[in-house]
């Protein structure tokens, strides 16, 4: 048998919608292959006993190339996103044939069927770079965190960056209710507290309560609901893929679920009040972060009557200053009644979020049309 395969197990061409390229002449791994596919979520382009043509080859956004068809594909040109598959670890040909195609990596089955499976889902979710994600976190009760986390999410949106928002404490209230979104329907943690293995992350931004461009993950108004660990990596890192900004919400205490969700921040910022109890009991929640969390920053919250200042209030809580905040209602008061923190885009929170964006993301576009 030759050519492309075109029966009841796959698409053609053009029923395709981006799926991998398999290259094989072993029907058993094809099978295999087919199966992990169809758990991804998408479906292949099967070239079974013959060169694929070069517009497959150069088109593919991933080819996975059975160890005994390599020979099929030498000579093609030299393209990223390559994967030879073979069965037998002990066999030493496969990593010779895997050079001799320039491919990415040297798979075997069934050990790597996990990482293949979601290496092929990133590919049928279009994943690209993946989000800016930064946690929030109080220095102490009430010194704003909240509210920074929802305007530094509204001030991206607005912006044009894809733009999610996590509410990773349960006992904060809801952000949804900060930001004018209580009754919008969605999906909150509740159900997603059962949440395994991968999430899709466009099934996952589809599902949550929207507020203009915004996506919300925030808490429904029942009793608090536990979130294990493994929902909260799933969930998040679901979140991450889809790429933009994700802003998370975080409680000052550390559990299993919240040294999750601190693996998966690129930055956080710690907003501590200028205050004497307040930098004593923020050098405590940074100890406690930092030992997960590598890039702690200081927020400085105003105002500054107690004579203490942002580069000595980051100096005693021993992290970084990201920046000051004067005193601003919004900021004191998350039911300003001006509408969301932020959203007006004017005032020292707003700009202090602007500004933190644009040096954080430069290279982060907008939510593509």
């Amino acid at each position: 048998m030759t050519g492309t395969t075109k029966n009841d197990r796959l698409s053609t061409p053009m029923e395709r919608s981006g799926g991998p390229l398999i290259v094989t002449e072993d029907e058993s791994l094809l099978d295999d292959l087919l199966r992990l596919c169809a758990a991804a979520g998408t479906e292949p382009e099967v070239v079974f006993a013959s060169p694929p043509r070069a517009t497959s080859w150069d088109d593919a956004p991933l080819v996975l190339v059975g160890a005994e068809a390599s020979g099929r594909v030498r000579g093609a040109p030299r393209r990223k996103g390559v994967l030879l598959i073979g069965r037998n670890l002990d066999d030493p040909e496969a990593w010779r044939r895997g050079v001799g195609i320039g491919a990415d990596h040297v798979l075997f089955l069934p050990d790597a069927e996990s990482w293949l499976v979601d290496r092929i889902a990133d590919i049928a979710e279009g994943v690209g770079e993946p989000a800016l994600t930064i946690g929030v976190v109080g220095g102490r009760g009430g010194a704003g965190a909240s509210t920074l986390a929802c305007a530094l999410a509204v001030t991206s949106a607005r912006t044009g960056r894809r733009t999610m928002l996590i509410d990773a404490d349960p006992l904060g209230g809801g952000l949804d209710i900060m930001l004018g979104a209580e009754r919008v329907r969605g999906l909150r943690w509740p159900d997603l507290a059962d949440s395994r293995g991968r999430v899709n992350s466009g099934a996952l931004e589809e599902s949550l309560p929207r507020l203009d461009s915004l996506s919300v993950l925030s808490w429904d108004r029942g009793d608090s609901v536990l979130i294990p660990p493994q929902a909260m990596r799933s969930v998040l890192g679901a979140a991450r893929r889809r790429g933009g900004v994700v802003v998370v919400d975080l409680p000052r205490r550390v559990d299993e679920a919240i040294t999750e969700t601190l693996a998966q921040i690129d930055v956080g910022l710690l907003v501590v009040p200028a205050e004497l109890r307040a930098v004593a009991a923020a050098t405590r929640v940074a100890s406690a972060i930092g030992m997960v969390l590598k890039d702690l920053r200081v927020v400085a919250r105003g105002p500054f009557d107690s004579g203490l200042r942002d580069r000595e209030i980051a100096r005693l809580v021993g992290v970084p200053l990201a920046g000051e905040l004067p005193p601003e209602p919004a900021l004191a008061d998350a039911v300003s009644g001006t509408g969301p923190p932020g959203a007006s885009g004017r005032g020292p929170l707003a700009r202090f979020c602007g500004a933190f964006l644009a040096q954080a993301t430069p290279s982060i576009g907008s939510v593509p049309a």
